[in-house]
């Protein structure tokens, strides 16, 4: 089975869900219960190669990268080791689906990493175009080939359709922040998809709308591709149009959390960013729930 196409990203159809959505709706949706179609999950050592196309600062690269490596639980003889909640503790719970599906839990390793400033394939991207970056890569096998591309670079689709997609092949997320911050980097920007309201907008807590936003876009499908990578691991409903791991609580970060309100949110005392779990150096990040596996909700980090 083919995922080149736009079904494959999490985001395709987010915005457009969440406009369905009532904002003083109290309706308690049926569970979701992830199945396991018994495909490939990725499993124990998962080496992940970037691929960074276009322009990024170093402070933008080492917000990515510190979420990375925040995936894995933090040595404790390093310094300033993070307060929980952690990235690894929300990480957990899509490790305990691998495990519960008989296979190795994960360990997150960054390897090697490509710069792109010179745009050498130009500033708009086909799907095909994303491929032939990750192919550039190398990527070890069991690994993720991950395409980042800078604020002036379009893809094709994003921002009507998309904010990022995860294939067999790679995962691609997109700077938002010069096209489309309205769609994919909610809750930093207001929104489109909320109406007049445009939902809350809280403070990023790296201080950059686009990366930030990223973020929350990565580690949705980080946990889709770790999950269901090839169509056949965890979802819901139909596979051309999976529902993922973290793709069923959209616009879900906090508890009390209800469209066009992210729910309850932890405030950084320095910056005055909103964020919900710590990574390494201290760095705080904003993730989206997951599917609790055994109460099928979504589930709040604490």
């Amino acid at each position: 089975m083919s995922f080149s196409s736009p079904h494959k990203s999490f985001f395709s159809l987010l915005f457009l869900s969440l406009i369905k959505l009532s904002l003083a709706s109290l309706y308690q949706p049926p569970p979701t219960i992830l199945t396991y179609h018994n495909g490939p999950l990725l499993q124990g050592h998962i080496p992940i190669s970037l691929f960074w196309y276009g322009s990024f600062t170093l402070k933008q690269k080492s917000i990515i990268t510190d979420f990375i490596l925040s995936l894995t639980p933090h040595n404790p003889n390093l310094a300033s080791p993070p307060r929980s909640p952690t990235v690894a503790k929300w990480w957990h719970t899509v490790d305990y689906y691998v495990q519960t599906a008989g296979k190795i839990k994960t360990h997150i390793l960054l390897t090697n990493q490509l710069t792109d400033e010179s745009y050498s394939l130009g500033k708009l991207l086909t799907r095909s175009d994303l491929s032939s970056l990750a192919t550039r890569l190398g990527v070890l096998p069991g690994g993720i080939a991950l395409v980042l591309t800078s604020s002036d670079v379009s893809v094709d689709g994003f921002c009507m359709n998309t904010c990022g997609l995860h294939t067999p092949e790679y995962i691609w997320v997109g700077d938002s922040s010069g096209q489309c911050a309205g769609k994919c980097a909610w809750p930093f920007h207001a929104a489109e998809f909320y109406g007049p309201n445009r939902g809350v907008v809280v403070r990023p807590p790296n201080g950059d709308v686009g990366l930030d936003g990223m973020v929350i876009n990565l580690a949705t499908l980080l946990a889709g591709v770790v999950t269901n990578p090839n169509g056949d691991g965890y979802f819901q409903g139909d596979a051309a149009a999976p529902v993922e791991v973290a793709a069923a609580c959209p616009g879900v970060y906090g508890r009390g959390a209800y469209p066009g309100y992210p729910g309850q949110l932890k405030i950084d005392r320095l910056t005055g960013g909103s964020y919900n779990v710590e990574g390494r150096n201290g760095r705080k990040f904003l993730v989206p729930a997951l599917i609790d596996p055994l109460q099928h909700s979504c589930q709040i980090i604490s």
